[in-house]
């Protein structure tokens, strides 16, 4: 039996999970517990309240389309004009969504890595850069399909409702119901496709990139120690190189998943349109809120993970 996972955080979303070649050990037993899920879903809890902000900035930016014409100017008259409309608090529309999900979507993102990576590991107990990234999209994919796909949609669906003329949302609950009276279960499930995409593609970036890095740092010692500045500072590299990866993916997804996107036939018409009234320039809009909340986003879900890990450890071991 090997040893449990690492996280690494996804983006818009969402923490990462990353087993690699000796992380933090733990009981055989324990690897798949309660305690555990709970751990990376507090984590995640903890980061999206942090850095939720510059998530609600990205999505606006990225709802804004050119043709409209555009309401904001950049990041800093997105926040002037939420504030000055709703108050602070108008910068956390459609948190409770990911809140909500945060421990869901955990439990499914490093049960299935585990499970896939502990299949791919080689005799040693080591998993290489190739296969962490497979297990990485395999994990985003099924995380696409169970839980981010409704849970960022219901977010999108939120944040764009606040900048409408006549909001309609009241809450988290008044909202769902809404928005399953008048669309169905479907209409939790918009952009499908591109969720799919940019889950797989945040995963499979950023184990690739996590492994590499942390194989690179221990070098042929594998059991050497990680401090969390270090733990911190891999997990921000890995983030910002899913950024850079896959925004345009993002912005797709985030305009299948709007109050408007019954203007897209699907996610491959999405592309085309933007592409075409907007240039290839709006398919990076929301790079730099997204990329400062997803920097954040891994360093700090590994850091807390970890250091959990290690108190979950001390316990158990003198049980």
């Amino acid at each position: 039996t090997h040893p449990p996972s690492l996280p690494a955080s996804h983006s818009s979303s969402l923490p990462l999970s990353l087993p690699l070649t000796h992380p933090p050990s733990l009981p055989a037993s324990h690897s798949s517990s309660l305690p555990l899920s709970l751990t990376r879903g507090i984590a995640g809890g903890i980061e999206i309240c942090i850095t939720f902000p510059t998530e609600y900035v990205k999505t606006q930016l990225q709802l804004d389309e050119k043709a409209n014409p555009p309401k904001y100017r950049g990041i800093g008259d997105c926040v002037k004009q939420t504030v000055h409309g709703h108050g602070v608090r108008g910068l956390y529309r459609g948190l409770s969504s990911l809140l909500y999900g945060s421990i869901p979507k955990s439990a499914v993102r490093f049960g299935v890595f585990e499970y896939l990576s502990n299949h791919a590991r080689d005799e040693a107990g080591k998993l290489n850069s190739t296969r962490g990234l497979l297990c990485g999209l395999g994990a985003g994919v099924m995380e696409a399909v169970v839980i981010v796909c409704p849970m960022e949609t219901v977010k999108v669906k939120f944040i764009h409702d606040q900048s409408s003329a006549n909001p309609k949302y009241r809450g988290f609950y008044h909202g769902v119901r809404e928005i399953i009276r008048t669309q169905g279960i479907r209409g939790t499930y918009q952009g499908l496709t591109a969720t799919v995409l940019k889950q797989g593609s945040n995963q499979a970036i950023r184990f690739y990139v996590m492994t590499s890095l942390r194989n690179w740092y221990k070098g042929d010692n594998p059991n050497k120690a990680i401090n969390p500045v270090v733990t911190g500072t891999f997990g921000a590299i890995a983030g910002a190189a899913s950024v850079f990866g896959n925004t345009p993916l993002d912005v797709i997804k985030t305009r299948m998943q709007g109050l408007e996107a019954h203007k897209y036939k699907s996610t491959l018409d999405c592309a085309v349109k933007i592409m075409r009234h907007e240039g290839v320039r709006a398919f990076y809009k929301g790079t730099v809120p997204r990329l400062g909340r997803v920097c954040l986003d891994v360093a700090i879900v590994f850091i807390i993970y970890e250091e959990v890990v290690k108190v979950l450890n001390t316990v158990w071991k003198t049980e």
